[in-house]
């Protein structure tokens, strides 16, 4: 459904009301009842739900499959919500999961497990018989993710993942098209160890992300070289990598020269980030990695990755 710029949404921008740095710690009670309405739009509603006759088992079982593997994650028999003299009501239950539950964790969890079904099994035309059935499953995406930025929440759903956004900007030229140019068979371990590192990042695990930022940079070399056939050695570390890289022509001789920095910047950004934080012992005393050099590794591992697949793309 169309987002309408109402009167009073234009009179808080004019007032300087819209939110301009981004909340991670909990989603807003409005915008849990805007998913809601997503997803009786792209799911099914209470209509579709009780209509046996044409859809409504498919619509059961979607909201059934959803709760269930919650219960079955959480090590429950029935959702808090759930009715406890009736027969359950799938799409209640979980409506009324997401508005009551207070940790942010479990609220993304909801979201992010509801909009993966709507993205993969709703784009089919027999369920709900639309002509437009991936259109629709599109749109509800496109929404949720207009939703969270219009609250200031700092979430985006991308490539069947709940990811966390830093800065609208960078978000926009680096992370989403990382994750586009990456969902190619020679880049599927690049994209799953990416997006490892943002969930590490989104659950506090900053030693565990920047691992995972240098296994997707060397993976997606390795896959270049793969698409290539550029000989290495499975055991390769970045720096071999990336001078197979350079030896092949992924950047051009002429340009080697003028960006003289751009071999340091693959070499030492994002290998010495991890090297240094988090991939030897860190002695006797904890080491403690800041969330904004997490943030700023994520983001240089993700412009990385837009170079070196775009590169690759250009190379005849």
């Amino acid at each position: 459904m169309a987002i309408f710029n109402l009167f009073s949404k234009r009179q808080k921008a004019i007032r300087g009301e819209v939110p301009d740095v981004y909340r991670y710690d909990d989603l807003p009670n409005t915008l849990r009842v805007q998913i809601v309405h997503i997803w009786t739009d792209a799911l099914g509603n209470n209509h579709d739900y009780y209509n046996t006759y044409r859809h409504g088992e498919g619509v059961k079982s979607a909201y059934k499959f959803i709760v269930d593997t919650l219960c079955r994650e959480y090590g429950l028999f029935k959702l808090p919500t759930a009715d406890k003299y009736n027969d359950r009501m799938y799409l209640d239950e979980l409506a009324n999961y997401l508005l009551q539950v207070e940790e942010v964790e479990k609220q993304l969890d909801i979201v992010e497990l509801s909009f993966k079904y709507i993205d993969k099994l709703t784009r089919n035309y027999r369920y709900l018989e639309r002509n437009n059935a991936s259109e629709c499953a599109d749109n509800a995406i496109n929404e949720l993710n207009s939703r969270f930025k219009e609250q200031g929440i700092g979430f985006q759903f991308l490539e069947g993942e709940i990811v966390r956004v830093d800065s609208e900007l960078i978000h926009i030229e680096a992370v989403k098209p990382a994750l586009r140019l990456l969902n190619e068979k020679n880049y599927k371990g690049a994209q799953q160890e990416f997006l490892s590192a943002y969930e590490h990042y989104r659950h506090g695990k900053h030693k565990e992300s920047l691992n995972d930022c240098l296994k997707s940079f060397e993976s997606t070399m390795k896959g270049i070289c793969d698409k290539r056939k550029w000989p290495y050695q499975p055991n390769s570390t970045a720096k071999v990598l990336i001078q197979i890289c350079f030896d092949y022509g992924l950047v051009p001789q002429f340009w080697q020269q003028q960006l003289s920095s751009l071999r340091s910047l693959l070499e030492s950004s994002v290998p010495t980030g991890r090297n240094k934080l988090s991939g030897h012992g860190q002695g006797s005393t904890p080491t403690v990695v800041p969330d904004y050099l997490v943030a700023y590794m994520l983001h240089m591992t993700a412009s990385t990755l837009v170079f070196l697949t775009t590169a690759e793309k250009e190379l005849v």
